[in-house]
């Protein structure tokens, strides 16, 4: 028998839409405090991710390393990161959040999610339960597990 599709195409629909206008809305409360473009998603990579070669932070960010280099060059002069030379090769440098560019990150990591608790506040319990289960379908289809692993992406293992 036939599997019954989850959602019809005007659902999904809406649902990207409306995905789209969070991602504009959440990237609008980021450029407010001057946290935005290229530079936050690097950073980003860095603070939630951990310390990456040039190669590594430039292949999770989709440009070139030529590229990602004059990123890291503006980021270190702003104080946001660091590179730091391997002990065992002094040819390997990765590049390392700074404690302003971790706090800046981190301070805009809650202000997103306080915007997107606003946008929500008024929800129902029944509405707030569909939610959490919409969110976990979404975790699972993209690979991310259990509940228990986002308190290891908020230890600063993997993007936010």
């Amino acid at each position: 028998m036939a599997r019954k599709p989850a959602a019809d195409a005007g659902t999904i629909e809406r649902f990207h839409h409306l995905a789209i206008r969070l991602l504009r809305r959440l990237r609008a409360v980021d450029e407010a405090h001057g946290l935005a473009g290229p530079r936050a998603s690097a950073l980003s990579v860095l603070v939630f991710r951990g310390p990456q070669s040039l190669r590594e932070l430039a292949a999770a960010e989709g440009v070139k390393p030529p590229t990602m280099s004059r990123l890291v060059k503006a980021m270190q002069a702003e104080g946001l990161v660091e590179a730091e030379v391997s002990a065992h090769d002094q040819r390997q440098i990765r590049i390392v959040a700074s404690a302003k560019g971790r706090r800046l990150m981190l301070a805009g990591r809650e202000r997103r999610l306080a915007a997107i608790a606003k946008l929500v506040a008024d929800a129902s319990p029944d509405e707030a339960k569909a939610l959490a289960t919409v969110v976990e379908l979404l975790a699972r289809a993209l690979g991310e597990g259990a509940p228990g692993a986002s308190a290891s992406r908020r230890s600063g293992r993997s993007a936010p």
